[in-house]
Order: structure tokens, then sequence, then C-alpha cells
């Protein structure tokens, strides 16, 4: 069976990808970047990643020729151009979310990809937490019934130590794919148009970084060829509340809500008055046996990273992304989540970010299906 070569970008967050593909037994070769030398060198020696695998510059280490494939996880601003510059050097690219911040760039990678006769993904954690897993399958065996409403929710807080400058102030639904993905992959649809609106103001410090004011923005989207509306609420600033990467969906059978707080467990509503609180099964058994372990909270590689401390994990979702990259690659298919779904579920978060700085009037939201 043919194994794959990639390389990762970026090793704070990125950190916990690379131990996942060392461990995968479809991998052959893992190279690591960062600026950093001493935390690349650490990095590589935990991970016993031979020095000629070690780069502090990017564009070297995409040119590597026996590197198939690149998992870039850098700050934002660098997502769009180090994802154009990797398939253009011949390289499978997956990126953390989101995918871009401008429609046009969204269409650019997707051309890009097509071009190069490569595979684009967004990395988007919230697709692969159990929690999704299993209401997906409630979903798929028609438990839930006809859906009538979905919610979601990303309320957090980055105003506290960690964080790095260039997210002060950052627009809320430029982050947006957390709270959009799930809720549109349960709609089997995309976005139609959305009407945001923002509550309540950050300091004018983070308010002058990318002009945006709010606190907190909600949003409001009529679905393509559906009569259900969904509704998703974010924030990153200056409002308390415990991390929250949730979603709700209501159907005609049966209801499933998100916990309140981490760990008080989730509700079914199979009635009226009956419900019961549970806790989402792991995942692991999806999972080839050698990266089974990541879905735990115990196997995270760096538990002092801000992601972790306040995303819990993210779900165990971290070996099913990168197993899911990895067996698209060697299987010669498109993953899941194609540069075009990555598009149109991160374009209903920039859209709503637009209809908020336009004190909420309506704004289209493109459909990437009909224009690739």
């Amino acid at each position: 069976m043919r194994k794959v070569s990639i390389g990762v970008a970026g090793l704070g967050f990125g950190k916990e990808f690379a131990s996942i593909y060392c461990d995968h037994p479809d991998v052959d070769k893992v190279a690591i970047c960062t600026r950093n030398p001493e935390t690349l060198h650490a990095v590589g020696d935990e991970l016993g990643i031979c020095k000629e695998l070690r780069f502090t510059d990017y564009d070297e280490m995409i040119a590597l020729e026996e590197l198939d494939a690149v998992h870039i996880v850098t700050p934002i601003k660098e997502h769009y151009p180090q994802t154009i510059r990797a398939l253009e050097a011949g390289k499978h690219t997956a990126c953390t979310v989101p995918m871009a911040t401008t429609l046009e760039e969204l269409r650019d990678i997707i051309r890009t990809a097509k071009e190069n006769n490569k595979i684009y993904t967004m990395m988007e954690t919230s697709l692969y937490t159990r929690e999704y897993l299993y209401v997906k399958e409630l979903r798929d065996s028609g438990k839930l019934g006809r859906i009538q409403y979905l919610k979601g929710d990303h309320m957090q807080n980055m105003s506290l130590d960690g964080w790095g400058d260039y997210w002060q102030g950052f627009p809320p639904f430029w982050y947006g794919t957390h709270v959009m993905s799930p809720i549109l992959d349960l709609s089997g649809t995309v976005a139609e148009s959305v009407r945001c609106l923002g509550s309540g103001r950050v300091s004018e410090e983070r308010a002058k970084n990318y002009g945006c004011p709010y606190a907190v923005e909600t949003a409001t989207f009529r679905l393509k060829n559906s009569d259900v509306v969904a509704e998703a609420h974010r924030c990153l600033f200056e409002t308390i509340r415990q991390v929250r990467e949730c979603f709700d969906v209501y159907g005609d059978k049966m209801s499933f809500e998100w916990e309140p707080a981490v760990d008080e467990g989730h509700t079914l509503f199979t009635g009226i008055d009956d419900h019961e609180r549970f806790t989402a099964p792991d995942t692991a058994e999806r999972l080839p046996r050698e990266i089974q372990k990541y879905t735990l909270r115990s196997a995270i590689v760096d538990p002092d990273q801000p992601s972790f401390i306040q995303g819990s994990g993210h779900g165990g979702s971290h070996p099913h992304l990168c197993h899911e990259f990895v067996r698209a690659v060697v299987e010669e298919r498109q993953p899941y989540m194609d540069a075009v779904r990555s598009a149109n579920y991160t374009a209903a978060g920039i859209c709503a970010q637009e209809s908020a700085f336009q004190d909420g009037e309506e704004v289209k939201i493109p459909d990437f299906n009909e224009e690739f």
C-alpha cells in the first residue's frame, strides 16, 4: 500500500497533528516547519524527526520533492498565501480554519486546487467531534425526524493571556466555521442569505485593529431549498463565559441540546417532558489502532496550548481530521471537506460579518457548487 509524506507548518497547535502523523500507519515521512529554531529542534527531537526534515523556511519545506502533502497550522493571515503556494508547489493541502477571510480568496483557492489537480481540505474540528458524529448518526437513521430548527454557538474569550496579538479585535464571524459547519452540514444544504447584528462593545484598542466594535454577533441564515432557518452566535472578547463550540438541533421526533458547561452532559429530548442527559461515546474504533489514543484528552501532546485548554481537546476530532486527509491522498479522492464545501461553510461566516458591518442588512451568500 502506498504511504504518503506530510509536512506540518506551525508547531504551536500544529505539534498535536505532527504527532498524529508520526504514528499514522499510512504516513512515511513527517517534516516540520516553524520560524523559531529552538522550538523546531525541541519538537523534532521529541517526535524523532530527522534534522533533514526540519525547516525554518516554509518555501524550502514545500519545495521538498519527497513531500506529497502539507498541513498548515499557522496564524490566519498566512492561511490564504501559504495555501496557494503549497498547491502551486504540487502539494495536497490541508489548512486549519478559517480557509480565508474574503470571498475572492476562497474562489482563488478552489481554482488553484483544480488547476493543479490537488486536494484542498479545511481541517474543521467541529465535524469530527464525538458529539457531532453521534448526532449525525441520529439524523441519518431518521431518529431526529424532520429537522425544524438549527442553532450554533461559538462563545470564546480571547481577552486572556496566551493568544497572539493578531487575534485582538478579530471580527468574530471571520472565524465562524466552528459554528457554521455543524449546522450547515446537518441541514444538508448551504446558506443562501444572512442578516447579522452586533451587540455590546469591545475596547477602542481592540476595535481599531480590524474596525469591528462588537463584543457579540448574532446571525440568522436562510438555507437554500429549505424551510428551515438557522441561527448562530459568535463572540471572541470581553464577554465572560466558558468556551462553547456547540450546536443544537430540533426535530419533530427527537431534539439534541449541547451541554451548558463542559462535562455536565448533553440532553436528548424524545417527548415534551421526556429527556435524558448523556455523554457522547468515544469514536476511537473508527480509526486505525495506532492513532486511536488521540481521541482522548489524556493524549493531548501540549495541554498548555490555549486551543486545548479552552476547547477541551476539540471532542476527539484531531485524529479523524488527519486520517481523512491521509486516506484521501492515498485513495486519490476528494476528502469530505473538499475545497468547495470548505468555501461554502467559510463564506457563510464572511457574509455574516459583512452584514454586521452593514448594521444587519441582508447579504446574499455565494454557492460555490454552482460556480465550480
